[in-house]
């Protein structure tokens, strides 16, 4: 392996002109790079080479790490890049490291390397990336301390490159900056030949990764085992976006289907509205106090006050006098129960109430859509910003909380009706599920379900009575059904846990829970490890058959890849055998690992015990 090296420019003061004599080896023994390669503690002897292929350029070679030649290349006159600007370009382009040196007391050589060459350098080395070493050579006058005030000297100083202008020029190159006062042991041996034994290295390295293996031929008797193909992908299962928000939008648009609180106009008396208290005592921590009391049993008819940023109060709503009506009557169909009235008595509210609670309904987070919102009714900045403030009272958030990203995850829509899940809160229907009690709110089912929505709407036993039983299902798994329709999230503890919630889903046409299940289940079991899913006494066989059932086409396309993917762990239960001929037929075309496989692996063994007996027999 060897290295090359190019080197440009001179390290003495009026370098070597384009009609002078090329250095000789007396004068080359002298230079920065011979002296490095010659005398350096790693470098071998040096040969000089007689012949030269480009008469500009002095070739000579060496061997550093024991077996590694470098050739150097170094021209010292930058006149031949104007002169024979292509043959330079083709030594550059076979260069591993580039090496430019300049003498500090000659700065007129260096202004034209600076402001003629060097553009030109520039582009072809941010291309090729070859590293490059900027070296400095010689000793400025009056290093040792400050410059002579006298006419000679300073004419002498101003003839030197200053530190800052090499430093630029390397920066400009991308390259590595190097000052040698002196050519000596210490100086180039030290300095100068650590780093480029660095770049060496680098290259080396480099050159052994892009290096091929050698191929070692085939023997004629050499058996080479068949290869293995990776199992194919599993299909994915998709999963609607949720519809959340969207359905408790759509609760809020329906108006005055179980709706149990009516806004009225403080000034007017004129109604604004109707909502459902659940939601909104869910949401607001004002409502809540607004209309259940310090107590949950009691009902206050004084008004509730949030602060606004110079500390004044300011009423936001108050309950009607004798505001709360027993036994109201509704509509045909639906229960009777209380309404609870409330005035809107700021205007700002009155007038965008319905934007306000549309924030509310849809999870109380969509802040930037409220804003707009309220910009575009109101017209007003000033007015905007002190009902946002209001609102945000009415909401419980602090002003000073930032919007970041965590505040937006832990405010999430889905998230607001957590309190309501399992509460008796408001709550208007009991489930008795196997002698357990369930306690729910119709509104956030008929919103969640639509089977639901027509038990609880149309002319059945559940949509006037109180308690409604539930058959066929267990408790804990629809307790886990209801879990999702207040907080749009399902985490069953297993497999089987995950296909009740699904059979339980089906029942009710809730799509996306059905398709949250089936990610559970396979989640589970491409978690299992091959030993247990041999010994586990879960039926896969079994899943695709409920899954088929129950209409969960991309759970039983998922179990016939995983079948298959695992053939020869499924192949060998008894339940095998429940596979109808269809199923067989497409696991065996997608089983892994494939019959043609398994045929050339026992051919492959038969030959291999055959060429050890032979073997043996020889010996």
């Amino acid at each position: 392996m060897s290295i090359h090296i190019v080197a440009l420019g001179s390290e003495c003061p009026g370098g070597v002109g384009p009609g002078e004599e090329i250095m000789g080896q007396g004068q080359l023994q002298g230079g920065l790079l011979w002296s490095y390669l010659g005398h350096g503690a790693m470098v071998g002897p040096c040969d000089l080479e007689s012949s030269l292929h480009n008469p500009a350029f002095m070739e000579y070679t060496s061997r550093v790490f024991g077996d590694v030649t470098v050739v150097v290349r170094d021209c010292p006159s930058w006149d031949l890049l104007d002169s024979d600007w292509a043959s330079v370009r083709k030594v550059l382009e076979q260069a591993d490291i580039l090496v430019i040196k300049y003498s500090v007391t000659d700065k007129l050589a260096f202004q034209q390397v600076r402001n003629g060459y060097a553009p030109r350098l520039r582009p072809l080395l941010r291309h090729w990336g070859v590293p490059v070493i900027l070296v400095a050579v010689g000793a400025r006058l009056n290093d040792e301390g400050p410059p002579c005030t006298c006419p000679l000297c300073a004419s002498d100083w101003s003839s030197c490159v200053p530190h800052s202008e090499g430093l630029q020029l390397s920066r400009d190159l991308g390259a590595t900056y190097l000052e040698l006062p002196s050519l000596n042991h210490v100086f180039v041996g030290r300095y100068f030949g650590s780093v480029l034994e660095y770049f060496m290295i680098q290259c080396l390295k480099h050159k052994a990764k892009e290096r091929p293996e050698k191929r070692r031929g085939n023997k004629v008797n050499e058996l080479r085992p068949p290869h293995l193909e990776q199992p194919a992908r599993l299909p994915p299962i998709r999963v609607e976006e949720s519809s959340f928000s969207q359905d408790m939008q759509w609760l809020l648009e329906r108006g005055v289907q179980f709706a149990d609180v009516a806004f009225y106009a403080g000034e007017s008396g004129k109604e604004l509205g109707w909502a459902h208290a659940a939601v909104l005592c869910a949401v607001s921590p004002y409502f809540r106090q607004l209309l259940l009391g310090p107590k949950t049993r009691e009902r206050p008819q004084s008004r509730c006050v949030c602060r606004e940023r110079d500390g004044g109060p300011h009423s936001l709503l108050s309950t009607w006098d004798g505001g709360i009506i027993d036994d109201m009557p509704r509509s045909e169909g639906h229960l009777t129960g209380r309404l609870s009235r409330l005035v809107v008595k700021d205007p700002l509210l009155c007038m965008c109430l319905w934007e306000t609670l549309m924030f509310i309904y849809r999870g109380a987070w969509e802040w930037e859509h409220l804003q707009e919102a309220l910009e575009e009714k109101l017209k007003n900045s000033l007015a905007v910003a002190q009902l946002m403030d209001r609102i945000r009272s009415l909401i419980g958030r602090d002003r000073g909380l930032r919007d970041t990203p965590s505040v937006r995850a832990a405010q999430l829509g889905p998230q607001t009706l957590v309190n309501l899940f399992n509460s008796p809160l408001y709550s208007d229907v009991i489930f008795m599920v196997q002698g357990s009690v369930l306690p729910a709110h119709r509104a956030v089912l008929v919103a969640r379900c639509d089977v639901m929505a027509a038990m609880f709407s149309g002319k059945y036993a559940e949509a006037r009575s109180r308690v409604v039983p539930i058959h066929g299902v267990s408790s804990d798994t629809f307790l886990s059904f209801l879990e999702y329709l207040y907080t749009d999230s399902c985490c069953p503890a297993s497999v089987l846990q995950a296909m009740a919630v699904l059979v339980c889903a089906e029942m009710y046409q809730v799509k996306r829970l059905q398709h949250l299940c089936e990610v559970c289940v396979c989640a589970y079991l491409q978690s299992m490890p091959s030993r247990e899913l041999a010994s586990t006494g879960i039926s896969v066989v079994r899943l695709l058959r409920r899954a088929k059932c129950h209409n969960a086409e991309q759970l039983y396309i998922w179990l016939l890849h995983f079948i298959a993917n695992n053939y020869l762990i499924f192949s060998h239960k008894p339940d095998f055998l429940e596979l109808s001929d269809e199923e067989r037929e497409q696991v065996e075309r997608l089983r892994w690992p494939s019959r043609g496989y398994l045929q050339e692996l026992s051919e492959y063994q038969q030959r291999r015990r055959k060429l050890r007996k032979s073997r043996c027999v020889v010996m």
